[in-house]
């Protein structure tokens, strides 16, 4: 075989490893989330509050929860 012939069949394995390095860097943003993760804080405190019983749902039927974020799963918890 002549080295012309060989280069060509070596191009196959070649593309293909750096097509799937290509598509899985871009899809996993392996170099993106690091800073963000490592980065942020968040600084915690005590959690404070009272055990005030708001209501009882016994016996219920429905299928859904009241206020539940299904629709709008982005929404994130209003900090105080």
């Amino acid at each position: 075989m002549s080295d012309g012939g060989l280069g060509i069949l070596l191009l196959g394995p070649a593309g293909a490893t750096g097509l799937y390095w290509m598509l899985y860097r871009y899809y996993r943003n392996t170099d993106k989330s690091y800073d963000f993760e490592h980065e942020t804080k968040v600084d915690a405190k005590p959690v404070s509050g009272d055990d005030a019983k708001v209501g009882t749902v016994t016996g219920t039927r429905e299928r859904h929860i009241d206020g539940n974020n299904v629709q709008a799963y982005r929404n994130r918890v209003r900090r105080v």
